[in-house]
């Protein structure tokens, strides 16, 4: 284990039951592993839209390709649980800055996945926007290149105050944070990164500081710390929170 990686506090990832319910004040995640048997993989790719099927045809990695359909048929089953339909008839649309939903007809659910490595972890709500980021901590050749580059001003000087053996973990946590943040939004990366503050010392609550010309965003938007697994970090960023948070695994 590296020695810069907390893991005691891991989320326990529950069993589902067969039909969860989800309240308005609630947010499911769900943990899946990218990792999956050939058998789970060629069911799950039974569920897959034609176009999803050519796009999974178009990795040049074998691993890739794999990871994308356990991925995307995972979430369609997640889905299609809360809808009461069938798994295959999981319509999928995109905002302006890609950012996946569900059908107007479908929309009584609000969702947002985030995939690294070997893991996914989807955020499904009932009317609350949610954005979700993980990231696997891993060795980065220039990651104080990166946080001046990216991070806010306040940012970098809170990132070059934590101890260096916290500091890649410390990066990690920020840019999730970030991200899940402005996946919310719906913006992605178009979203300048360096406008708003987020936290990020070892042991501080997840928490959006401040926006940008938004002074009311802080208000809005709440934010919650992820560990989905060892060596993973992650953020949840929920409107309107704060709100119940259920942790489950998929099969």
């Amino acid at each position: 284990m590296n020695d810069h990686v907390v893991d005691d506090q891991i989320h326990q990832w529950h069993t589902p039951p067969a039909k969860p319910a989800l309240a308005r004040d609630q947010v499911h995640l769900w943990r899946v592993w990218l990792e999956a048997s050939e058998a789970d993989r060629h069911e799950l790719a039974q569920v897959l839209s034609s176009s999803e099927r050519e796009r999974a045809a178009r990795f040049h990695f074998a691993r890739d390709r794999e990871r994308f359909i356990v991925g995307r048929g995972a979430l369609r089953v997640i889905l299609a649980g809360y809808l009461h339909i069938r798994p295959n008839q999981v319509e999928f649309c995109y905002g302006a800055y890609k950012k996946p939903a569900l059908v107007s007809r479908q929309r009584s659910l609000e969702f947002n996945i985030s995939h690294s490595h070997n893991v996914l972890v989807a955020a499904v709500s009932v009317g609350r926007v949610v954005g979700v980021d993980v990231e696997r901590i891993r060795p980065l050749d220039d990651f104080e290149g990166m946080a001046k580059r990216f991070f806010s001003p306040a940012e970098y000087e809170a990132l070059a105050a934590v101890p260096p053996s916290l500091s890649l973990q410390s990066f990690f946590t920020c840019w999730t944070r970030k991200e899940a943040f402005v996946k919310a939004l719906g913006q992605g990366l178009y979203c300048p990164l360096d406008q708003f503050d987020v936290s990020l010392k070892p042991g501080e609550p997840a928490a959006l500081l401040r926006v940008q010309d938004d002074p009311q965003a802080t208000a809005r938007w709440s934010m919650e710390s992820l560990t989905p697994a060892l060596n993973y970090v992650g953020a949840l960023v929920v409107d309107h929170g704060p709100c119940e948070l259920e942790f489950w695994q998929y099969k």
